[in-house]
């Protein structure tokens, strides 16, 4: 006989199927322009791009927020500067991997006051980002999960019934 059980552990891959950036090129060479990146942003409604330099591998991340801070507030222009002269470069950039947790990611998150996380895989490779309404989402869906399990428990359904 089994029951269900409150799952634990939700990881950041998780979420990412959830994100609109799983649909999405989320990536954008580090040589194009300011504006070309900002495009991107309305084009998607996202906020955050990975930079990836001409063979492909992460250099770093370029968001709304570089924009405003970095082109708009100096007066620069978005058509003539390039994504590298403002992104944030990989050597200062929080990552996460997919296996790690959804709790795990909004910690880092919010230990640095950032949006979203770029997911590498072993080798350092960009697999997926993930932004922090993507992991609360997820942490929600979760919680929302678990008080159901243990309501039917409560309730006499047993917990191999479901609230079905």
């Amino acid at each position: 006989r089994s029951f269900a059980t409150v799952k634990e552990g939700l990881t950041a891959t998780d979420a990412w199927d959830k994100s609109c950036y799983s649909e999405i090129d989320y990536t954008i060479n580090e040589n194009l322009t300011v504006y070309e990146a900002v495009q991107k942003f309305a084009a998607y409604n996202i906020g955050c791009l990975v930079t990836v330099c001409d063979d492909g591998k992460i250099s770093g991340v370029i968001s709304e927020r570089d924009y405003v801070c970095k082109i708009a507030l100096l007066s620069r222009s978005s058509k003539e500067t390039a994504v590298k002269e403002i992104s944030t470069k990989s050597a200062n950039l929080i990552t996460a991997s997919p296996s790690e947790t959804v709790s795990d990611c909004m910690a880092k998150m919010l230990a640095r006051d950032i949006r979203h996380l770029p997911l590498l895989d072993e080798s350092g490779g960009v697999v997926g980002i993930v932004s922090i309404k993507d992991l609360v989402k997820a942490e929600l869906k979760e919680k929302e999960e678990a008080i159901r399990t243990l309501s039917d428990f409560a309730l006499g359904k047993g917990g191999h019934f479901g609230s079905e």
